[in-house]
């Protein structure tokens, strides 16, 4: 078995004690954004595990949608990533 060489971590270690590998990362082509896409992604993010800028290429996301999926999961936790809840938090 041969393993690919990247930049960066295979693997980090979350402060609840789980770890988050790059098999953890939803698919290049992913289409349909649900929550737990989005909070892997923010995740992977802010854990180091990927840069911005590779997630921002790797999905095709701008600065404004990471952004906001970054400042919702903060502000309100990975809840706030429903679709159904984006109106509620966003009024807030």
């Amino acid at each position: 078995m041969y393993i690919k060489k990247i930049d960066g971590p295979r693997l980090v270690s979350l402060p609840d004690g789980t770890t988050l590998t790059r098999a953890d990362l939803p698919a290049e082509d992913t289409i349909r954004w649900v929550a737990s896409r989005k909070a892997v992604v923010v995740k992977a993010v802010k854990h180091g595990l990927i840069t911005r800028d590779e997630a921002k290429s790797k999905y095709q996301l701008s600065d404004d949608e990471l952004d906001s999926w970054s400042i919702a999961v903060d502000t309100h936790g990975e809840s706030a990533l429903k679709t159904t809840a984006l109106q509620r938090y966003r009024q807030v």
